[in-house]
């Protein structure tokens, strides 16, 4: 400890940037609702996705509506098919979220640190440090904050559970800490 800093060593523990206390951890399993959120946060944020498929059903709704009016009622296949793409196009952020869920929940526990050098995820099998300048920005839900990559597709976000904190007072000191180096979304 010098100067107010303390850095572990590289030997597969946390890097760790701790500044006057103003770390901040959470310790939590993720779970499909936390993927599903940071999904739903992405898809109002990029926007092409939810047009892309509001206009994929709508086009389905009008074939199958001309279908039924054209033969006066309607066919089983068509109807058929059509409920089917309607519960893939609802269904597909929880698809998605379950997808994700098998990549990561094998990992088990997740501990991450929030502090000013940027954020630092581990579990028994990795380690993620990334810096605040690989982020665009946060959005914050009623349980969760999800962090969204600076890339143009979105691609990587990180959803940070609000019920992974140790203390209610941590909420506010973890929302500071992203309000001083990123930005709200």
């Amino acid at each position: 400890m010098a100067d107010g800093r303390e850095v572990t060593s590289n030997s597969g523990e946390d890097v760790v940037d701790v500044v006057d206390g103003a770390a901040v951890q959470l310790t939590y399993r993720p779970q499909p609702a936390d993927t599903l959120v940071g999904l739903r946060v992405r898809a109002r944020i990029k926007r092409w996705g939810l047009l892309l498929r509001s206009v994929f059903l709508a086009l389905w709704v009008g074939q199958w509506l001309a279908g039924t009016i054209s033969r006066g009622s309607a066919d089983v296949v068509s109807t058929a098919l059509f409920l089917f793409v309607v519960l893939v196009v609802v269904g597909y952020p929880r698809l998605q979220a379950a997808q994700v869920q098998r990549t990561v929940g094998w990992q088990g526990e997740y501990r991450t640190t929030v502090s000013p050098a940027g954020i630092s995820t581990s579990s028994d099998h990795g380690t993620l440090t990334q810096k605040w300048s690989v982020l665009q920005g946060y959005r914050e839900t009623r349980g969760h904050f999800v962090l969204l990559s600076r890339d143009p597709n979105i691609m990587c976000l990180e959803v940070l559970p609000k019920h992974g904190l140790s203390t209610p007072d941590d909420v506010d000191r973890l929302r500071a800490l992203l309000d001083r180096h990123t930005t709200r979304v």
